[in-house]
């Protein structure tokens, strides 16, 4: 374990701005609004914005105020934060982002999780090919099989627990799949979605109803996945290249899961946006993140075995603007210990409703 800090030179700062000053806008069909994707007027004053008045100073060293952590784990470079708790005991829990987002994803609940009598000593690792970890795209199973040395090889638990959503739901599944006699609970937001490979007969009229949902929402919307399960490559050169592009692609996915005036709220505010995007740009990991699409739709495709349903206990948390599946789904991929429909909050609910998702995460965990 080395000591990491994030300190990213001037010049990469002055290039971005140099970039977004000279971004080539394409113009958009008229009265298009969000329909045909990011909408232009919005993206112009976010990089008006992103240009002249956020400070990426002041953000990373809000990045640099938890200690973080870098490691060489099966010959790849993992990043993480890893702040202990400050009770009598407390539980490890290893927290797992998704993507579009990062370990930025839980800055909010840190200080709610690591306080009172009910604590925790939390791990944050950025996925290989996100930020700050090397950049080697990675199947769910094989980020799992890091996660578990890391927590036990490297930090010493003989029992830990993870939570995640998105992406991380896979890894954390899979932790509980192929290591359930070091995991003491698992939490989760989603747990995966009808591929068309299910059997009717054995789908519930909810589980049917869930699943018509889900196809409508992959017709509508599900554009970002496909490219990225089949052609990362493609889409990475202009990403990488452009950060009004990059900021574009982004914000289309964070708008399917909230309407326009809820873009920046979704994700905590405007800064905190900005700051996830910051993540990618100077870390040049947009197109390594993409390919982790393409490596878990290979295995999941290339015939290799799922992830075993286990005996560890699991909490989930629906929010209201995620996609709403029944509890009989969640039963078919884990052991259903807690199943609660929130009342308010989206994909991002950690930076969101982070004292809505820190209660939930310390209840479900401290009672399991």
């Amino acid at each position: 374990m080395e000591p990491f800090t994030v300190n990213i030179p001037e010049t990469v700062i002055s290039d971005l701005k140099n970039r977004l000053q000279n971004t080539r806008w394409p113009g958009e069909a008229e009265g298009a609004g969000w329909n045909y994707g990011t909408n232009e007027t919005y993206l112009k004053g976010l990089t008006e914005y992103w240009m002249n008045e956020y400070d990426w100073k002041m953000h990373e060293q809000q990045l640099n105020q938890h200690p973080q952590y870098t490691v060489r784990i099966n010959g790849i470079l993992i990043h993480f934060q890893y702040i202990r708790g400050k009770g009598p005991d407390p539980k490890a829990l290893i927290l797992t982002h998704g993507w579009p987002d990062s370990y930025y994803r839980f800055h909010k609940i840190i200080p709610l999780l690591t306080e009172g009598e009910q604590s925790f000593d939390l791990i944050i690792p950025s996925i290989p090919g996100f930020g700050f970890s090397d950049k080697t795209a990675l199947s769910s199973g094989e980020v799992a099989d890091l996660w578990k040395r890391l927590m036990t090889d490297i930090l010493g638990y003989e029992k830990f627990c993870a939570a995640g959503g998105d992406i991380g739901m896979g890894v954390v599944k899979a932790l509980a799949s192929k290591y359930p006699e070091v995991m003491e609970a698992v939490h989760l937001t989603d747990v995966g979605y009808p591929r068309g490979q299910e059997d009717p007969a054995s789908m519930s009229e909810d589980e049917k109803e869930f699943a018509q949902l889900v196809q409508q929402w992959w017709y509508s919307e599900g554009a970002y996945a496909m490219v990225h399960s089949t052609k990362p490559q493609s889409i990475a050169y202009g990403l990488n290249d452009s950060p009004a592009g990059l900021a574009a692609w982004i914000i289309s996915f964070i708008n399917a899961g909230a309407s326009p005036e809820m873009i920046e709220t979704a994700f905590g505010g405007r800064d905190e946006l900005l700051t996830n995007i910051m993540i990618y740009w100077v870390t040049q990991t947009i197109g390594s993140s993409v390919r982790m699409y393409k490596a878990d739709a290979s295995t999941l495709w290339g015939g290799a075995q799922a992830p075993q349903k286990t005996n560890v206990p699991a909490g989930i948390a629906v929010f209201p603007r995620e996609a709403q599946f029944p509890e009989e789904w969640a039963e078919r991929f884990v052991n259903v210990a807690s199943f609660k429909k929130m009342n308010e909050g989206g994909h991002f609910a950690a930076l969101e409703l982070p004292q809505v998702f820190a209660n939930e995460l310390r209840t479900f965990f401290y009672s399991a």
